[in-house]
């Protein structure tokens, strides 16, 4: 039988997938993917994002304001996200976070919305799917100050004991394909021995393809090759670990 499994990230409403979403999809639902969450990065994607999943069954739909794209971002945006929450009643807050992986030079306005999205999340009830570079510390500070109702750290990058620290937030460590590669030795080392209850399994796509696809548009019908790199790890079977993570994505975004 047929492991059935959720795609906890990724972002469907990419241009790159205009010219053949329906094959993707089909794709992906042949692999047992069952459930699909879409993120949305900014303003502007949002009804993009509502329009996808209205048009997909088993996909779920994601709204915030991503920090790679902060030069996008108006305060207005967030008055508006807090109306899309209300009317909409997505799964998730999100994708938001910290991102100082080029420079710091925009830091207070990227905190400023990070902990608005946080509080948002918190006040509409909702997890939050949060993005993080070179900035995992001032992320845990910050979740831990503003207590949203858990989430996932979207393609953990951190430590074991970062790791460990947001289990204990609540938190969850979505995994993408990444762990794939052997020179991600602290990924792995994470991936083998944190809590289970802990992890989610998650494609990015189109972004983030594993080793069996370098240079390819990614898709999440490939998430089935991490999950079996994930169950090696732990020596666990791929149905067993399978149903582990689908369980976690559920308990967590109550699909």
């Amino acid at each position: 039988m047929k492991t059935l499994l959720i795609d906890s990230h990724c972002h469907l409403d990419d241009d790159r997938f205009d010219g053949d979403r329906d094959a993707v999809f089909g794709r992906a639902r042949s692999k047992g993917i069952e459930i699909i969450i879409v993120p949305a990065t900014t303003a502007n994607r949002w009804s993009k994002v509502k329009q996808i999943a209205e048009s997909y069954r088993g996909v779920f739909p994601s709204y915030g304001l991503h920090p790679m794209f902060i030069e996008q971002h108006q305060v207005l945006h967030l008055h508006e996200l807090d109306e899309w929450l209300d009317r909409e009643k997505p799964i998730a807050v999100g994708e938001c976070g910290l991102d100082f992986y080029q420079s710091r030079v925009d830091e207070k306005w990227q905190v400023q919305l990070f902990s608005e999205q946080l509080q948002l999340a918190r006040n509409h009830g909702l997890p939050v799917i949060v993005h993080v570079r070179k900035a995992m510390d001032q992320v845990i500070n910050l979740l831990r100050k503003n207590k949203p109702k858990g989430g996932v750290i979207h393609s953990f990058a951190g430590s074991l004991q970062q790791a460990e620290q947001l289990i204990d937030l609540g938190f969850k460590l979505g995994i993408a394909a990444t762990v794939d590669f052997e020179r991600a030795k602290k990924l792995r080392a994470v991936v083998a021995s944190v809590d289970e209850r802990g992890l989610l399994l998650e494609s990015d796509a189109p972004d983030q393809p594993g080793i069996n696809h370098r240079g390819e548009r990614n898709e999440p019908a490939y998430i089935v090759e991490h999950l079996q790199t994930m169950s090696r790890l732990r020596d666990v079977s791929v149905a067993y670990l399978g149903e582990v993570l689908k369980n976690n994505t559920r308990e967590l975004f109550n699909v």
